[in-house]
């Protein structure tokens, strides 16, 4: 594996390609951006490890350059650096950075994060082809009021998804204006939306026409469990440029390639909502415990009846997202006549760890309630021909789901 190290410093190049090369690697290096960019077409690096504060052109821009550019969009970024706060890690995740690591460094540290990286550039989502007749399962997850935790289910139930059936899975982020499906994966924004409407650095609009399935599989991010992401655009204006056509015919490509895809969508009905809720099979409703969302709730219900959606294709889901004093349960359902499908139970701490840490409950190895409740969700809205029997190959979270479903069936 051949490496390019940038950075002005000759004592950091130096250590830098010592604790790379005995671990294996071919480390090539670079004293500026300007450099970089002049001979990174010429050396074809498996990745590229990027010093901030450069003279003339910093790390970010050389980042940002090297993501506009076909050939070298792809190659795996991280930004080495003494600057650690904050603010710097997002700017760098936001110019295309895959990992972001703080000088002084530790030579054992360094080692592993650059092995993770070039682990994940050997396993590209295009790599994930499906079967020509396989059918696909959309699941919208959605709540007309904001707070209800839809970016949560969205990304517990697309992970669960993916290690319960170890199939083709994508999460897709429909909030274009400020969506965190990525953030919740810890996932750098490298590719996003952005890549499917504009060419980078240039004013040139992608016509619809040229969308393909490539294209979509190169835009998307790819996360250890196996989900692939499509995150939203780094900016609100990039998310403006996206239509209602054009993410038809990005779902309808999606679909074609990936046996779950599961969709995190805005509080509105804008006409991009409108075309992800059609292309669903099932809409995951969020609401929580009192007036006004159940008031929100029942508006949503109304919207769907006009919209022709059979009540079988909503599943509502009950979120406590506060500690008590809600309304009963059999209040809101008679309110809605319409039946609450689950309960996710108070549970402030854990999720807000979850998000801060970028590592959902449903990929922790472990019995909590909250993993158990996401795996068990995930099962049930599964496609029915997978629910029906086991895999030939059964994934460890497979087994878990399918005790539990066992002993409640005996229990009954």
């Amino acid at each position: 594996m051949r490496i390019l190290v940038v950075d002005d410093d000759p004592l950091i190049l130096k250590m830098v390609a010592a604790t790379l090369s005995r671990a294996g690697y071919e480390v090539l290096t670079a004293r500026d951006g300007k450099e970089a960019l002049m001979r990174v077409d010429s050396i074809q690096p498996d990745l590229v490890i990027l010093d901030v504060m450069m003279p003339e052109m910093d790390g970010y821009e050389v980042c940002r350059r090297l993501r506009s550019k076909p050939s070298t969009a792809n190659i795996p970024i991280m930004m080495l650096t003494a600057t650690g706060t904050l603010e710097s890690k997002i700017a760098g995740y936001e110019a295309g950075s895959d990992d972001y690591m703080v000088k002084p460094f530790e030579p054992v540290e360094l080692e592993a994060r650059v092995r993770a990286l070039l682990r994940r550039r050997a396993a590209p989502p295009e790599a994930m082809a499906a079967k020509p007749e396989m059918t696909s399962r959309v699941i919208a997850v959605f709540s007309l009021r904001g707070g209800m935790g839809v970016s949560t289910v969205a990304t517990n139930l697309a992970a669960g998804l993916a290690r319960i059936w170890n199939v083709p899975t994508v999460l897709v982020d429909m909030v274009f204006t400020c969506g965190q499906c990525a953030l919740m994966l810890n996932l750098p924004l490298r590719n996003t939306w952005a890549n499917l409407t504009r060419i980078p650095f240039t004013d040139r609009i992608i016509p619809i026409h040229e969308v393909d399935a490539t294209m979509v599989n190169q835009a998307l991010l790819s996360h250890p469990c196996g989900v692939h992401v499509l995150a939203a655009p780094p900016t609100p204006m990039q998310g403006e440029e996206i239509d209602a056509e054009r993410v038809t015919l990005v779902l309808t490509l999606l679909r074609q390639q990936h046996q779950y895809v599961v969709l995190d969508l805005p509080h509105d009905f804008r006409d991009t909502t409108l075309a992800a809720l059609d292309a669903a099979q099932q809409i995951v409703y969020l609401m929580a415990p009192d007036i006004a969302s159940v008031h929100a709730a029942s508006r949503a219900l109304e919207v769907f009846d006009e919209l022709g959606y059979a009540r079988s294709k909503i599943f509502l889901i009950l979120n406590w997202t506060f500690q008590s004093h809600g309304l009963p349960r059999k209040d809101i359902e008679a309110a809605l006549r319409h039946p609450i499908d689950v309960v996710i139970p108070f549970a402030s701490e854990p999720l807000v760890d979850a998000i801060n840490t970028g590592v959902p409950p449903v990929i922790k190895p472990s019995e909590e309630p909250l993993t158990v409740l996401f795996e068990d969700l995930a099962f049930i809205l599964s496609k029915e021909e997978h629910k029906s029997r086991p895999p030939d190959a059964p994934t460890a979270v497979w087994k878990r789901v399918w005790r539990r479903q066992q002993k409640r069936q005996l229990q009954k």
